[in-house]
């Protein structure tokens, strides 16, 4: 079946990504309510996620195709334990340790996804679906938790119930792993090796600032909405995150074919900047939605243009690029819900961390315009 090894790496996504990092979005204001974090130690806890994101990008800066499907196996059994071990721990330091290590996981998952499906089985037209992965496991997720909130389930019970759904839906990854790749045409491997119009080190830089731009909302997105909605549980405007996230990759795929990798990702980058700025002007059903929406259908598609992108400059520097891109990702997220709760704690808004992170992303468009000359 020529979709099975993109649709395991999607899989690996929505388990390592989705599940194991995004479900603590929307748990996170169930938490609060349990009394497990207040909003400081949450912001600690995420800011954790995120250095331990930032800790296993740099880890693996040096890993290669042929080690890829080991990590793969090691980050999705690391991400199903960690979901399981937040159904029993209940001090806010271990939860942090243990969001630490989902954030090591994390990453474990995305570049050894990426290096499997991508340099292994050298299929990088099926960058998208590898990609469209985690919004899925948004999608899931969220709808899992919504459910399970309705229902009367703890915080703690839903934690539980994610790692049953993960086993269940690592099992068939967990097979195709076990598989050898298929040699790809050489005419593919040509074609799929062509560095884009950025530079390496400029690419790099945007995606950090990338990074620091959506984590804000991504982070606290339910809980920024909380009370504001009626009816409407924040829970549904994050599956909406996620279910935007999911066609955006196919869209951006194909923006990007069109239009190359500059122009492609300064128009993700600047949608996306409008996407985080609607909350500054209204908490209303539909500036809410619009939010998600945007902010989902322009994240994972900043990926889905970078990551490739990033790959295509392997042979031609000294380092690890999709390992370096995520290291930079990484440090823009760990930035984030710091500077978001410090702002907070001074002027009871998110608005400034909103306004901050909109501008990084601006930011970071920018410096699409102006291509860096290539490196020798």
């Amino acid at each position: 079946m020529k979709l099975a090894a993109p649709l395991a790496a999607a899989l690996l996504l929505a388990i390592g990504m989705g599940f194991g990092r995004f479900a603590f979005t929307g748990l996170y204001p169930l938490m609060l309510d349990d009394g497990l974090l207040s909003l400081q130690s949450g912001s600690l806890a995420a800011s954790a996620n995120y250095a331990g994101y930032l800790l296993g990008a740099l880890l693996l800066a040096r890993s290669g195709a042929g080690q890829a499907a080991h990590l793969c196996q090691w980050a999705l059994g690391g991400t199903l334990l960690t979901l399981a071990a937040l159904a029993w721990i209940e001090q806010p330091g271990l939860i942090m340790l243990t969001r630490f290590a989902a954030g090591l996981f994390s990453a474990m998952a995305l570049v050894g996804a990426s290096l499997w499906l991508l340099s292994a089985h050298e299929q990088s037209r099926h960058a998208p679906l590898l990609f469209a992965g985690v919004g899925l496991g948004i999608l899931l997720s969220a709808e899992l938790i919504a459910i399970g909130h309705a229902g009367g389930l703890h915080s703690q019970a839903l934690w539980l119930s994610l790692a049953v759904a993960g086993v269940l839906l690592g099992i068939p990854a967990w097979w195709q792993l076990r598989r050898q790749p298929a040699q790809a045409s050489a005419e593919h491997a040509a074609t799929s090796t062509t560095p884009s119009g950025l530079g390496p080190y400029r690419l790099v830089l945007i995606y950090g600032l990338a990074g620091f731009g959506y984590i804000v909302t991504a982070t606290y997105l339910p809980l920024l909405l909380q009370g504001s909605l009626g009816a409407i549980d924040p829970l549904q405007i994050w599956a909406a995150f996620g279910l935007g996230a999911i066609p955006s990759c196919f869209l951006w795929h194909a923006a990007q074919r069109r239009l190359g990798t500059p122009r492609s990702l300064a128009l993700n980058l600047l949608l996306q900047a409008g996407g985080v700025l609607l909350p500054v002007f209204s908490h209303a059903a539909w500036a809410s939605l619009g939010s998600a929406v945007l902010v989902g259908a322009t994240f994972m598609g900043t990926v889905t243009i970078a990551m490739p992108a990033a790959q295509a400059w392997t042979r031609h520097v000294r380092f690890n690029m999709p390992a370096t891109m995520t290291a930079a990702y990484g440090l823009g997220q760990i930035a984030g819900p710091l500077l978001a709760a410090a702002l907070f704690a001074r002027s009871h808004s998110f608005n400034p961390a909103l306004l901050l992170a909109a501008a990084a992303l601006a930011a970071g468009a920018a410096l699409c315009r102006r291509r860096a000359q290539p490196a020798t």
